[in-house]
């Protein structure tokens, strides 16, 4: 089954594990993009080994048992894939865009995707002293 790291994950997977958000040891939501054909094929999957799942929305850590859940984010279409240390991930403009969308949260993965991918992504999260 098709899919590929998303939202959160995409930060995470294009700055090769250098930034992480909203997530800890006992909260840890996983973020992807499925095939709407498959998404009862991966809870399913999941419910195997006692994970969690749910559709298009973080559920709240209280919800959850277990540590971590999983996150599909159905789609009717092809899911665009590229690949990243060996991890299937949504395009870069896909997760610079979603990122922009919830900036401030995001401004340290900007800066590192401008920097490391030679993107026009005006971001700093660092204070600038002389």
């Amino acid at each position: 089954m098709e899919f590929a790291y998303t939202e959160i994950d995409a930060a995470y997977v294009w700055t090769h594990g250098g930034y992480q958000i909203a997530r800890s040891h006992d909260d840890y939501p996983v973020f992807i993009e499925v095939h709407d054909r498959d998404v009862e094929r991966w809870i399913a999957f999941f419910q195997q080994f006692g994970i969690n799942t749910t559709i298009s929305e973080r559920p709240d850590a209280s919800d959850v048992n277990g540590n971590t859940h999983y996150v599909l984010f159905p789609k009717t279409n092809n899911i665009e894939v590229e690949w990243v240390d060996g991890s299937p991930v949504i395009p870069l403009d896909t997760a610079v865009d979603q990122m922009m969308e919830n900036r401030p949260a995001y401004e340290p993965a900007l800066e590192i995707i401008a920097n490391e991918y030679d993107r026009d992504i005006d971001a700093s999260h660092h204070s600038a002293t002389e």
